[in-house]
């Protein structure tokens, strides 16, 4: 029986360098349209069941998407499981060739899962919730500016703010028409919207960047996001539970809402409060709401039912 393919990808801004296994083939392609024209026909040749790349702020988009545009499987990874994955088999040595091989062991030992890469449109408004957020970190910079600024430089940071403000509005009201033209979006962020806490900046961010919602298992989808408890004991040694890794973005968004969630949301308020009562520190209890609150959104999308509100206490 012959040994499965699988193939890693080490991206940089010029060019991919590419390592097959088990033959141990490498080659290097150009980081643009008729380079990754030529390694999907290469790859596509030799069938592998497993195309893995690390995620290296947008370099890899082009790639990973004409890849799986071509039928291909891939799977983008955090570059941190790479490098435990490396310091683990004590390799330090590093140059674009032999983490390109590194990657491909690393896509032959673990086999990290494939996921479905984003299509256009959720891509286009993934990339303008970014800007929203990025927007609103300068106009916050300005304001903090704004406190302590002299006032020869009051009047250029107003302006500046006033810029910003504008912008932000302008990239918000196209986040919403770019929901507004697809019929399944506008369903789903009127439901997500029926949740105490869930506005518009919570829903777009979640059609955006987490569109596996309502398809995965409650344990997989907290994973995916970041907010799973992981386990810390050795021994006799029992150490606090912690989170890690996920897209930082949804998570951010969600814990925002889940402080409000504790002040307006009958259940999660209610959930919160015990537990604190039961000695929990506030911000485990907080993840904790997020963690639920996830868990309540996902079933909401996967059974398309909107938010019901708890039946009031029998007097």
């Amino acid at each position: 029986m012959a040994e499965q393919v699988v193939v890693g990808i080490d991206v940089s801004k010029a060019k991919l360098d590419v390592a097959i296994l088990p033959s141990g083939e490498q080659f290097t392609v150009s980081n643009d349209r008729p380079g990754v024209g030529q390694l999907v026909q290469r790859l596509t040749q030799l069938g592998p069941i497993r195309v893995v790349l690390e995620a290296t702020g947008k370099l890899e988009h082009l790639a990973a998407s004409e890849l799986a545009a071509a039928g291909l499987p891939v799977a983008v990874v955090n570059p941190g499981q790479v490098r435990h994955y490396a310091k683990a088999r004590g390799k330090r040595a590093k140059t674009d060739k032999i983490d390109a091989r590194l990657i491909a062991e690393f896509a032959r030992d673990l086999q990290p899962e494939i996921h479905p890469l984003p299509d256009a449109q959720t891509q286009a408004l993934a990339a303008l919730c970014q800007r929203r957020n990025q927007l609103l970190e300068m106009q916050q910079m300005e304001n903090n500016r704004l406190e302590r600024a002299p006032r020869a430089s009051q009047k250029s940071i107003k302006a500046v703010v006033r810029f910003l403000k504008r912008q932000v509005e302008q990239v918000e009201k196209e986040i919403d028409e770019s929901i507004k033209k697809s019929p399944i979006w506008q369903a789903k962020r009127k439901l997500l919207e029926t949740v105490p806490s869930i506005a518009q900046v919570s829903s777009s961010t979640l059609l955006a960047r987490l569109p596996e919602l309502g398809q995965f298992s409650r344990q997989k989808i907290c994973a995916l996001v970041g907010v799973a408890p992981y386990e810390d004991d050795s021994g006799e040694w029992h150490g606090r539970r912690h989170i890690a890794g996920g897209r930082a973005r949804v998570r951010q968004v969600l814990y925002m809402a889940a402080l409000s969630a504790v002040q307006y949301n009958p259940v999660l308020r209610d959930y919160y409060q015990r537990l604190l009562a039961r000695g929990v520190e506030k911000k485990a209890a907080l993840i904790a709401v997020v963690r639920k609150m996830l868990t309540i959104l996902n079933a909401m999308v996967r059974d398309n039912t909107p938010w019901r509100p708890p039946c009031p206490t029998p007097a």
